[in-house]
């Protein structure tokens, strides 16, 4: 449900993929890339689309491509299975977020934040208020502190991998959904692709 026609424009002209476009420039050795060549290294290439994607996590923009399937006009099957992909992919948009690798994502870093302000914490307390009479108790909330993080962090962890596997399931049933739509002749999938992101313009 990637659209790779407006991954490859997007890479071509759009400051945020930058990197990415070095990347392609350096595969195809030159500098002045036409958006066909772009798709032909996407294709060659899963890891660039797979970085593409990345991107668009961390910057909480979507990699569906798809919009929702207008109901009017539909009936029967058609309906019905235009429903559940229009759930399906509010599901995903929701949930997308997951598919990011847990090392490189906010919640870890706010993990990590929230970590580094309580050290800071416990060093004023003991140095700048002159408690090194309670100093042990401090460090002993500090070294909780560790503990209830790294807890969390696990947590988060084991949930990042639940919604992950949730996702593919999900997405590999509305792609099969999708095609057979459009088998049927209920819908033109090339009528539902967005070809550009608001956030970008």
């Amino acid at each position: 449900m990637t659209n790779l026609e407006r991954v490859a424009t997007e890479i071509k002209t759009v400051g945020l993929y930058d990197l990415i476009l070095q990347d392609v420039q350096k595969l195809l050795g030159k500098s002045r890339l036409r958006t066909e060549e772009i798709l032909q290294v996407l294709h060659e290439h899963p890891e660039i689309l797979r970085e593409y994607k990345q991107i668009n996590v961390e910057y909480n923009l979507s990699n569906i491509h798809i919009k929702d399937i207008p109901l009017e006009g539909l009936e029967g099957e058609c309906k019905e299975r235009a429903e559940k992909v229009n759930s399906n992919l509010s599901v995903l948009r929701e949930i997308e977020k997951y598919t990011l690798d847990f090392a490189h994502s906010s919640t870890l870093v706010i993990i990590f934040s929230v970590e580094f302000f309580v050290l800071f914490s416990v060093q004023y307390f003991i140095v700048l208020l002159n408690l090194k009479a309670y100093q042990w108790y401090i460090y002993t909330i500090f070294a909780l502190s560790i503990v209830a993080a790294w807890w969390y962090a696990k947590r988060e962890q084991k949930r990042y991998a639940r919604e992950n596997a949730r996702f593919e399931r999900l997405y590999d049933e509305t792609l099969k959904l999708l095609e057979s739509l459009e088998e049927k002749g209920c819908i033109k999938k090339s009528d539902l692709w967005i070809m550009e992101s608001d956030e970008h313009v």
